[in-house]
Formats: structure tokens, C-alpha cells, sequence
């Protein structure tokens, strides 16, 4: 019989809940492939609120907290709401404190651990890749800027679709589009480049890409990821994506 000792109660260090969109079939497995021995992931999803403000934030709240009350059954020790866009649609500190206050435990959100991993890499200048149309684009841009970080560059993508079917196709980019899609928003000013959206096949690609343009590169997953197991008291060493790994907030 096979055994997976790290997932006993001997062998289990940390209980990480994540909240991921419906229709994200990325986060799972690329969270997987970076969590390290003894580090269990516990996924549950729920609808992205693009404009939760229209009635303010209920719907949202509503939603997030059926989520952690099942985390809270669980007891997990840290939780992610893993979101790039639906994390920066709602002030950070209204997500974490829900978070936090319904589980008991320390939470993390996209927006915030993006923030937190370019800080941590003193990258004050960077640039952007994602999948989303322009509009989308423009008010991360917005975002990230209010956090005292430019954007020197940056770049989305085209389909010919929409929600639910958009979310969709970004899970289906094969990476090789990706790569070059990263590289043609290099910037020689830029510090550190970000791949956005947690539902892009980005994490396999970090350290080959990291590699090429000689700077660090994060992706919404990385960051989240890195951002929960240091909230837990993580702190290994994990090789194969990016640079961030080997370093603590």
C-alpha cells in the first residue's frame, strides 16, 4: 500500500486552506508541486466578486465566510483567498481581517503577498505579464502603483471569449506562449518581473525565466504560496521556482 508520510499527523507540519476562483484548475497542482514535506493543501472554491463595492462588500463577506467556516472545522493553520483579481477588487485589510477573525488562524491574499514578495525582493521598479484584456491591466497597474512600486512595462493578452469561458482559456496558454509572453515585457530598468493571475501556468516557468533575464521573477502563485508558508512559520528552502524561496518578510 502506498504511504504518504507527510500528510500523518507525525509527519504533517502545517494545514494550509486555500480559497481559489471556480473555474482555476492552476493553483491546485502548482501548489502542490511547491509545498514542502510535511505541508498539506486543502482547497475550496467560490465565485470571483469583480465589483463586490456595488454593495458593500456583502456579497462577498457572505461568500468568503462559508469558505472558512469550513477551514475553521478543519483547523487549518493558515488560509489564502487566491485571487489576483478578486484580492485587489477589496480593501486588503476588509479580506484578511475577515479572514483571520472567522478562522483563528493567520491569512494571506494575492494582492497583499504580490506586494509583500516585491518589497521583500526590493523590486521598487518592475515589470507586468498576465492573460487579462487592457482595462484589467490598467487598474493592477493602479494597485500596485498606490504600493509605491512602478510599472515600467507591461503586457495581456487577447481571447475571443468571456467569463466563464475567459477564466478558462488562460489555464489552457501553453507555456512555451507564456515564456515568450513574459520575456517581451522585459524592461532593462525594471528590477523584478511579475506574472499575474492565478490561473496561469506560470510557477514551472519562474526559475527557467528568472534565469534568462537574470532578475527575479514572481508569479500570483509563488507569491500566495510563499506568503502563507512564512505566515505558518515555513520557512524552507524550496528549489526550482524563483528566487523567492530563499528568502523571508
Amino acid at each position: 500500500m502506498n504511504r504518504m508520510p507527510d500528510a500523518t499527523l507525525q509527519g504533517r507540519r502545517v494545514k494550509m486552506g486555500v480559497i481559489i476562483p471556480t473555474v482555476n484548475t492552476v493553483t491546485e497542482p502548482e501548489f502542490n508541486a511547491m509545498r514542502p514535506e510535511g505541508v498539506t493543501v486543502h482547497i475550496t472554491r467560490m465565485p470571483i466578486h469583480f465589483h463586490p463595492e456595488e454593495d458593500g462588500f456583502k456579497g462577498l463577506m457572505e461568500d468568503l465566510e462559508i469558505r472558512l467556516n469550513e477551514f475553521a472545522l478543519f483547523a487549518a493553520d493558515v488560509v489564502a483567498y487566491n485571487c489576483t483579481v478578486g484580492s485587489m477588487a477589496c480593501p486588503p485589510e476588509m479580506l484578511v481581517d475577515r479572514m483571520e477573525s472567522v478562522t483563528g488562524s493567520p491569512g494571506v491574499t494575492t494582492a497583499g503577498s504580490v506586494i509583500q514578495a516585491l518589497k521583500t525582493l526590493e523590486a521598487d521598479r518592475i515589470s507586468l505579464a498576465t492573460p487579462y484584456p487592457d482595462a484589467v491591466n490598467q487598474h493592477e497597474k493602479e494597485f500596485i502603483e498606490r504600493s509605491g512600486i512602478k510599472v515600467l512595462k507591461m503586457a495581456g493578452m487577447s481571447f475571443d471569449a468571456v467569463e466563464p469561458e475567459l477564466g478558462r482559456k488562460f489555464a489552457e496558454v501553453p507555456e512555451e506562449e507564456i515564456y515568450r509572453h513574459a520575456l517581451s515585457v522585459d524592461h532593462p530598468d525594471a528590477k523584478a518581473l511579475f506574472l499575474s493571475c492565478a490561473n496561469f501556468s506560470t510557477a514551472a516557468l519562474t526559475q527557467q525565466i528568472e534565469d534568462t533575464l537574470g532578475k527575479p521573477v514572481i508569479t500570483s502563485n509563488t507569491a500566495t504560496f510563499w506568503a502563507g508558508l512564512r505566515k505558518a512559520g515555513i520557512t524552507d528552502d524550496i528549489e526550482g521556482f524563483g528566487s523567492l524561496f530563499s528568502i523571508s518578510p
